[in-house]
């Protein structure tokens, strides 16, 4: 019998995967099966349940080699409550990737995006507490930090509403927090394999110079997401710390030597990203490895947090933005990135 691979990270019994149930939305995007693969490697899980609307998909995950006897596959949309309500029979916890993410489409079809983003994060919610889920822990991104696209306003919306589902769970104790990070490496829509598709025809389509984001490797996201699965108590929005990278260096690093053409921000587009703003640092807890947002809607959560949990408040106006971020990812490191797909999980770079 094969051995399991050591802990990604150490909590309480109480905390652990092992012998739970754990369903994820949106489980055959490029994160879901990312985190199956990290949960099974590292955890021995009773039932992974993959919820999804698109079967072709899911029959590709299960027959490219997420067979895994645990592993079950739910056909459903989070726009669907009662199908929900069904798939969260039994269930411990919940990732919730599902999400409308590609900019220019939710731009174009903005109705769809709020019933999928927003409409979906409220069924969830309320199923989640009709079955008695443990815990829900929604993926947020930086583009809902002072929005200027519908995916981003859309995700704002939903972030505020898991964070506002505490209050309402009552008896039933449901959990519900947020992992906001930024831009990931090799996930689908990412511009890395763009560049590297473009680069063969001789230039590269640079938006603005000055251009940067944050940036981090799916298993990273994922390590940093069952980390703050099992940290969680309700409420906190966890943001990694994490580099960022100039978008010229990512031309670079991809495609050296290529030139560039300089095309312009397009709409819905911001020159540089942020993952907490100043109005935020009053309740924002700093850790070695990342940072807690805190919901301000209960008094003495902050000094509650910090008196159980370590950390530093935070001075007031602190704002974690891309362009004056301490950490930066020059081309080379990018391109070790890239060749070490078998990284070890767990660990974040802090270059």
């Amino acid at each position: 019998m094969s051995q399991k691979a050591p802990r990604l990270f150490r909590g309480d019994d109480e905390m652990s995967l092992d012998g739970k149930v754990i369903l994820i939305t949106g489980g055959t995007g490029s994160f879901g099966r990312k985190f199956v693969e990290l949960t099974l490697k590292n955890y021995s899980p009773k039932k992974i349940i993959v919820f999804s609307r698109d079967e072709f998909k899911q029959s590709e995950m299960a027959t490219g080699g997420f067979d895994h006897e645990c592993m079950r596959y739910f056909i459903g949309d989070v726009r669907d409550k009662d199908r929900l309500c069904r798939a969260l029979d039994g269930v411990d916890y919940v990732v919730h990737a599902a999400a409308l993410k590609q900019i220019p489409a939710c731009e174009y079809n903005p109705i769809e995006a709020v019933k999928t983003n927003v409409l979906g994060a409220a069924n969830l919610i309320d199923a989640a507490i009709e079955r008695n889920v443990k815990k829900v822990l929604a993926i947020s991104t930086d583009k809902a930090v002072a929005p200027v696209n519908l995916y981003g306003a859309t995700k704002l919306c939903s972030d505020k509403l898991f964070v506002a589902g505490n209050s309402y769970s009552g008896v039933h104790l449901t959990r519900f927090s947020v992992v906001r990070y930024g831009n990931v490496i090799g996930s689908r829509g990412s511009v890395i394999p763009l560049f590297m598709k473009m680069a063969a025809s001789g230039a590269l389509p640079v938006t603005d110079a000055r251009m940067t984001r944050f940036w981090l490797t799916l298993d990273q996201g994922v390590s940093f997401v069952l980390k703050s699965l099992e940290r969680m108590e309700g409420g906190e929005i966890f943001v990694p710390k994490i580099p960022s990278m100039n978008i010229l260096d990512l031309a670079e690093a991809l495609a050296p030597g290529c030139p560039t053409n300089i095309v312009g921000i397009r709409p819905g587009e911001k020159l540089h990203e942020a993952l907490i703003l100043g109005d935020d640092a009053r309740c924002t807890v700093e850790h070695e490895d990342s940072f807690v947002i805190l919901s301000g809607m209960k008094k003495g959560l902050v000094d509650n947090y910090l008196a159980k949990n370590g950390g530093t408040l935070c001075e007031e106006g602190f704002r974690y933005s891309s362009e004056t971020n301490s950490q930066w990812l020059s081309a080379p490191e990018l391109r070790n990135l890239l060749q070490l797909d078998g990284e070890q999980p767990g660990q974040i770079d802090k270059h």
